[in-house]
């Protein structure tokens, strides 16, 4: 009967609701709620810009968690009752409303249940990305740049704002290295997925035969972290050098050694920008790199948090890829540690890459 099948479809829905209350910690996020919102209150608070912008984002996205499930649990528990009088009365339209709105909800309550994946320190940070061509010269050069084209879509599907940082162009076309800064609620919590080498094969535009290449690119993913009372950083650590920028140009970019690089002595850590109108505002986005890959470090060396935060970044070239974009002699797109994959491999690169991150989160 359709009402036994809709009466164990809602049973799983409230199971699976119940998994991301736990998952969630309800108690303990609606605490971290009501601390966030008291400091909300602070009339002291925007005297700190950065502190500021920080709390409204936690608040935001704690708030956002609790009233998700909070109103899911209300549409379920309503859903049971209009269930329980429809079966009652044996009334096929009311049935079949309820299984409409159960197709309905079943949308937001995945979504909730990958938003309760993101628990990780960092989650709801910014992230920063930064893409290196690995083997295959031009071709991969010119790769790096189709994949930096797909983040942007990405972005731009998400509703999240990108900066770019820095840019290194390739010899002939494409792009060397460039890295970017993502803002958007859990920016950093599903673009960790996307940490690792990424392999195209595709019959080459730059090959004058027509011979398919395999092409790699590499992914680095980190929180943006402006700040972390545990982390020193001394002046006497730090070589900065100033460098003329390689960017297209303006106005002022370009006339003047304004790009900064960074070059943290104790561990080796680079960090650089270029794209800010000043030598200051580039010296401020590279030290903020680095106080992230300083971050990033500390909590590699923790073995409990290694997998979560850092991962494998494996030598870019082949055997080593976490994604395969195939164009030719077949299209697919295919996750090499979900087994996930998607035929569109045009949709792919036109951002669609939603499905690939949730399934990642879902089994990582």
């Amino acid at each position: 009967m359709l009402s036994d099948d809709l009466k164990i479809k809602l049973k799983e829905m409230v199971a699976k609701l119940d998994g991301i209350e736990a998952a969630a910690d309800l108690p303990a996020l609606q605490k971290k709620y009501d601390e966030l919102r008291k400091e909300q209150e602070d009339p002291d608070l925007y005297l700190d810009l950065k502190r500021a912008e920080h709390i409204n984002r936690e608040a935001k996205n704690a708030g956002d968690k609790l009233g998700g499930i909070m109103k899911m649990k209300t549409d379920l528990a309503d859903l049971g009752d209009l269930l329980d009088m429809a079966a009652d009365e044996n009334d096929e339209a009311g049935l079949n409303e309820v299984a409409a709105e159960m197709d309905r909800l079943s949308g937001p309550l995945e979504e909730l249940h990958i938003k309760s994946l993101l628990k990780g320190e960092y989650d709801s940070c910014n992230a920063i990305l930064t893409l290196h061509a690995g083997a295959g010269g031009t071709e991969a050069q010119d790769w790096t740049s189709m994949l930096y084209r797909m983040y942007q879509m990405f972005c731009d599907k998400m509703g999240y704002s990108y900066e770019e940082l820095d840019f290194l162009p390739g010899d002939e076309a494409g792009i060397k290295t460039v890295t970017f800064k993502v803002s958007g609620d859990n920016a950093y919590g599903y673009l960790k997925a996307e940490k690792g080498v990424h392999r195209l094969v595709r019959i080459s535009p730059f090959d004058s035969n027509a011979r398919r290449h395999t092409s790699f690119a590499s992914v680095e993913v980190m929180p943006e972290i402006e700040n972390d009372t545990d982390i020193k950083i001394d002046d006497k650590d730090l070589r900065i050098d100033t460098y003329r920028s390689s960017g297209a140009g303006g106005q002022h970019i370009n006339k003047t050694d304004s790009a900064v690089r960074i070059t943290h002595i104790p561990t080796g850590i680079v960090t650089s920008c270029q794209t800010q109108r000043s030598q200051t505002q580039n010296k401020e986005y590279a030290m903020r790199m680095l106080m992230s890959k300083l971050v990033e470090l500390r909590l590699q060396e923790q073995l409990d948090k290694a997998q979560a935060i850092k991962g494998e970044l494996k030598k870019i070239e082949w055997g080593s890829q976490i994604r395969s974009y195939v164009f030719c002699p077949y299209t697919l797109v295919k996750d090499h540690r979900t087994g996930y994959e998607d035929s569109n491999v045009q949709a792919v690169m036109d951002g669609n890459i939603f499905e690939f991150i949730c399934d990642y989160l879902r089994k990582s």
